[in-house]
């Protein structure tokens, strides 16, 4: 049976693929959802906004699209670039999703808000969204110095918000996965396992630092004038971290990203890179997933009854 994210999205499996900017473009996507997922395409970037069209070359399965709400917070205008593309699921983040909610139910599109918090879970409940991504502060990329952990976070959010539930933070396998639902999801967001598979667009150099992070492999970078960042401890995000005084400038992203140079930016990563050994195909990635799921959970109630 489908559990609410399933039946919700459309998808044999409740993986989501995260929305990572310059990123999340028509093959990882058109990759994910062809293999039973969502895969889920950016818009801040022109390339991004293409690709909505793009990725209907790519596969008939549903695919997703993510609205940054404070990038287009002023232009509405989105809405009709994903209503023309035929997106029917949109993934808003970062703002306040009463914004735009109201627009994409009125195009006929279901929406899923990303919070960090209790605070945003409750605000985008009552904005009447359609389900949650609920990110602990372990993932990559955007985050508050103020976050809790998907440990922490999840459950709370469970407990206190009646709508279903992704997880997302330190999520990459079945074992990850199946805490997640223990925790009160319904289904799951991976990014840095997403990174790290063969269909992502990323430079090798990028997917071998990731396999090759230990535990201490990510800090959380709070540069005056950006966002607070989960990222690499590597090249210019260690010397940033260590409070270098000519390394405040951020260099350019794209540059790390597919020209390989790890010293020209910060490479958006979250924690469980440390638990990533090996690079795969985003089918096998998402499979080992949800179908080994079970056996893990016999073997956490076998561990039980044996107490």
């Amino acid at each position: 049976m489908a559990n609410r994210i399933q039946s919700l999205l459309g998808v044999a499996y409740p993986v989501v693929q995260a929305p990572m900017t310059y990123i999340a473009r028509a093959e990882l996507a058109a990759a994910v959802s062809e293999a039973g997922g969502l895969g889920v395409i950016e818009t801040l970037t022109p390339e991004g906004r293409a690709d909505l069209q793009r990725v209907r070359e790519l596969t008939d399965k549903p695919v997703a699209a993510n609205l940054m709400i404070q990038g287009w917070k002023g232009d509405p205008s989105i809405v009709d670039t994903l209503a023309e593309a035929g997106v029917r699921h949109v993934f808003t983040s970062a703002g306040d999703p009463a914004l735009f909610t109201k627009l994409l139910h009125d195009a006929d599109m279901t929406v899923v808000h990303v919070v960090g918090s209790l605070k945003g879970a409750l605000k985008a409940a009552d904005a009447g969204v359609d389900a949650l991504v609920v990110e602990g502060v372990e993932g990559g990329g955007f985050k508050s110095l103020l976050g809790a952990s998907t440990m922490v976070l999840l459950p709370l959010v469970a407990e206190n918000v009646d709508v279903p539930i992704i997880a997302a933070g330190g999520i990459c396998d079945a074992r990850s996965a199946a805490a997640s639902l223990v925790l009160g999801a319904e289904g799951v967001q991976m990014g840095t396992r997403m990174l790290a598979s063969h269909e992502a667009a990323v430079h090798a150099n990028f997917k071998d630092a990731i396999v090759a992070a230990n535990d201490s492999g990510t800090v959380l970078l709070d540069v005056p004038g950006n966002p607070t960042m989960r990222v690499l401890r590597t090249g210019l995000a260690a010397r940033v971290a260590a409070h270098d005084p000519d390394s405040r400038l951020l260099g350019k992203i794209t540059e790390l990203y597919f020209d390989g140079d790890m010293e020209a930016s910060v490479a958006n990563t979250g924690q469980v890179s440390s638990r990533i050994v090996d690079l795969l195909p985003v089918a096998e990635i998402i499979r080992r997933t949800w179908d080994e799921m079970e056996a893990v959970l016999d073997g956490a109630r076998a561990r039980a009854e044996s107490l």
